[in-house]
């Protein structure tokens, strides 16, 4: 079958490998869609702090079924997606339903190799049937419900005011699943075209850009008070430790990114506000479900969410171009 691997940041090579044998208890997959995320990009990049290399990518993808369990409950040809974080089950975090941060998580695509592939066999716990949506859909769902876990750990409320710092793909599912709460929502980032994007796509209620006087602007729209709720999704350290100064009194600061550092912080300030800083890693089944139900409502732009296509043939030579930000990449997904 053909595979794509990173075999050290910015190598990509397309080789035909022996196709997976399907374990007991494993469900094989005909790989059907991709979507290229910033891990990926992270991966390709050289800076992602979970991985070794070589390594296949690709850990948000949707399948049909090859073969499975004659008792699995999947049959061949079913549409599936998977749920890319295979957890253990037992451990501290599974016992209280929190997979998502599971002691000996094996991500999809990071720590061992993932659906850049015509083929993949995965334990039949983490496949789920892509009932009432697209195998395109079904491969947006799991950056999507990363955005809706963010969204589900601050309990957003209706008529609160939510800033997004960052408006990456991450960000906008975060927007989106805010919005679909009620709030007040406003985006913050560097890029023009990222932001046009948010307001004419997403419906976002506000769109600032950095610079000089992003912080009066802020204000400005908050009469002063700023931000029941933020979430930065920036994967970017200086703008994780100036997000702090945006939440308002009795506020949230939901941190989506992760960095290779140390977040830091005034005391005094985080203490008279009395801010609640949450960490929101991956997403759990709920978080899934709570996608697919807005999706099959027609409630999330999925087609213009969907800015690029490519084959599994052409990634090694297309990839690279994802990075260059005169493409205006929202969420490119790769047809297998």
């Amino acid at each position: 079958m053909l595979s794509v691997i990173c075999e050290s940041p910015g190598m990509l090579r397309a080789r035909h490998i022996d196709r997976p044998a399907r374990a007991a208890g494993e469900v094989l997959l005909r790989v059907s869609r991709v979507g290229i995320c910033g891990t990926d990009l992270h991966i390709f990049s050289g800076t992602q702090p979970y991985l070794e290399y070589p390594r296949v990518m690709g850990h948000e993808f949707s399948a049909v079924v090859v073969d499975a369990d004659s008792d699995s409950g999947f049959e061949r040809d079913d549409g599936v997606y998977v749920m890319p974080y295979l957890s253990c089950g037992h451990c501290v975090a599974c016992r209280q339903g929190k997979t998502n941060c599971c002691v000996a998580i094996k991500v999809l695509g990071v720590h061992r190799d993932g659906a850049l592939a015509e083929y993949l066999s995965v334990p039949a716990q983490f496949v789920h049937k892509a009932e009432g949506v697209t195998l395109d859909q079904a491969a947006m769902l799991e950056f999507l419900a990363i955005g809706a876990h963010a969204v589900r750990r601050a309990d957003v409320l209706a008529g609160q005011r939510a800033l997004v710092v960052g408006a990456g793909p991450i960000g906008m599912a975060a927007m989106i699943f805010a919005k679909l709460r009620g709030a007040n929502v406003t985006c913050l980032d560097t890029r023009a075209d990222r932001l046009d994007f948010c307001k004419t796509q997403l419906d976002v209620d506000a769109a600032v850009a950095v610079g000089p006087s992003d912080t009066e602007q802020l204000s400005a729209l908050t009469n002063n008070e700023f931000f029941d709720t933020v979430f930065d999704a920036t994967g970017n350290i200086d703008a994780m430790n100036r997000g702090f100064g945006f939440v308002a009194h009795g506020g949230k600061y939901t941190l989506i990114s992760i960095v290779p550092g140390q977040v830091t912080f005034s005391d005094p300030e985080f203490h008279k506000r009395e801010t609640t800083l949450l960490a929101s890693r991956n997403a759990t089944i709920a978080d899934f479900e709570t996608v697919l139900e807005a999706m099959r409502a027609g409630r999330i732009p999925d087609q213009a969410l969907n800015t690029h296509r490519m084959r599994l043939a052409d990634v090694p030579d297309a990839f690279p171009r994802l990075l260059e930000p005169g493409q205006t990449v929202v969420k490119a997904l790769v047809e297998c």
